[in-house]
C-alpha cells in the first residue's frame, strides 16, 4: 500500500529544496521517444545538491534514467554517501529496479520523496521499495559470511 500523499506546499524547507532541483533538471530530460520526463535530485553526505533528468536513446538499452544521472554526477565529484533523493513524474513514478540498486549502494535505507505534476507527494525510503537488495561488498570480504555460494 503506497504512503498518503502529502500536499507539496506542505513539505519541509529541505525536502523543496530538493523538490525544486529535481523539477527544475525534468525541465532539461532529453526523452524524445517516450515523452516521460523525469528529474533527479540527490543530497550527498557533503550536503551538495546534484540533480538529473533521464537521457533516452534511439537504442533504448542505452538510455540512462534520471536517477543514474545524479548518483553519476554525484559519485564523479567524489561523494560516496547519499542522505535523501527527491524524484518527479507526470504520475508521480517512483525508481525502476536499476536505480534501487545503484542507489542502494551508497544508502540502504535511503529517504526518498516521490512527486507528480499534480503538486502530490509521497514519502516513502529505499528499504521498502527494494527490501532485499544485492548486498555491498567484495568478493573478498564474503568469505565466512551466509551468503550461498560465498
Amino acid at each position: 500500500m503506497p504512503p498518503e500523499p502529502i500536499p507539496q506546499e506542505e513539505l519541509d524547507p529541505q525536502w523543496r529544496t530538493l523538490l525544486d532541483a529535481a523539477a527544475q533538471a525534468r525541465q532539461r530530460a532529453y526523452a524524445p521517444y517516450s515523452r516521460f520526463q523525469v528529474g533527479a535530485a540527490l543530497r550527498a553526505g557533503s550536503g551538495r545538491i546534484y540533480a538529473g533528468a533521464n537521457v533516452e536513446n534511439a537504442s533504448s538499452g542505452l538510455t540512462v534514467c534520471a536517477e543514474r544521472v545524479a548518483v553519476w554526477k554525484a559519485a564523479s565529484e567524489g561523494e560516496r554517501r547519499i542522505e535523501a533523493l527527491a524524484l518527479i513524474t507526470e504520475p508521480g513514478a517512483t525508481p525502476c529496479g536499476a536505480c534501487r540498486q545503484v542507489l542502494a549502494e551508497f544508502e540502504a535505507d535511503l529517504p526518498i520523496l516521490v512527486a507528480d505534476t499534480a503538486g502530490r507527494a509521497w514519502l516513502t525510503t529505499l528499504k521498502a521499495l527494494l527490501p532485499d537488495a544485492f548486498p555491498h561488498i567484495s568478493y573478498g570480504e564474503a568469505q565466512g559470511t551466509n551468503i550461498p555460494g560465498a
